[in-house]
Order: C-alpha cells, then sequence, then structure tokens
C-alpha cells in the first residue's frame, strides 16, 4: 500500500476539462450509468461520499439523486491506466436511470436488431 494522497487534478481531463465516470453496482457488478466529472466534482465525490457529476447541459453540479431520491453511495473509486476514465462503484438506491430502469444500458444490438433489455416501468 502506498500513503501517496490522490490529487484530482493529476488525472487526465478533456478540454472541457472533463472525465467520463462509470458507475458499477458494489453489489451485483452491473454498469449502471456513465456521466461526467470534472475535478471538483471528484473532489466532492471523494469527500463526502455522495457521487457528484458535472451537467454539461445544466453547466452545474449534479449529486447523483438529490433530487429524485434515486442516491450513489460511493463504495470505491478507482481509474484506468491512462488516469483518463473513473470506475465508480456504488450502493445504488432505486434505479439509475432517468428513464427509471436500473441501468442506462437497457438496450443491445442482436443479430443487427435493438432489443430493449429491461422493460420501461409501468406508470
Amino acid at each position: 500500500m502506498s500513503d501517496q494522497s490522490f490529487d484530482p487534478l493529476t488525472l487526465t481531463y478533456n478540454d472541457a476539462g472533463l472525465i467520463p465516470a462509470i458507475a458499477q453496482d458494489a453489489a451485483t457488478g452491473e454498469v449502471l450509468m456513465m456521466a461526467w466529472m470534472n475535478a471538483a466534482a471528484v473532489a466532492r465525490t471523494l469527500e463526502t461520499g455522495k457521487v457528484t457529476y458535472w451537467s454539461r447541459s445544466r453547466q452545474a453540479f449534479w449529486v447523483k439523486g438529490e433530487t429524485s431520491g434515486h442516491v450513489q453511495e460511493l463504495v470505491d473509486f478507482r481509474f484506468d491506466c491512462d488516469s483518463d476514465c473513473l470506475l465508480v462503484t456504488v450502493n445504488q438506491t432505486g434505479p439509475a436511470c432517468h428513464t427509471g430502469r436500473q441501468s442506462c444500458f437497457y438496450r443491445a444490438v442482436r443479430g443487427g436488431e435493438v432489443v430493449a433489455l429491461e422493460a420501461a416501468p409501468k406508470a
């Protein structure tokens, strides 16, 4: 183990100052979603344990579940070999996708056709 402290600025961000963050369910291993973080969102996530993203459309911090109640509690924070992609394992409360599905990755291409792997939630 290293006693080296982590600095979010050591990650590699794109030209917009963002890094992709993949959220994975800590209990099941299911990939839940992908969103963007900037250095401040990385720092907030690590400080609070509440996964915080950067909303490109609103240009504001987005604490997952702040309005929906579908929170992501941080379990583990990892970054890849190039330091340009994040993997956050989380305890997910409720669905991760804004469509009400557990995962944003509910569609697949099978035999050249788009297949829904999870039905839309009932209204």
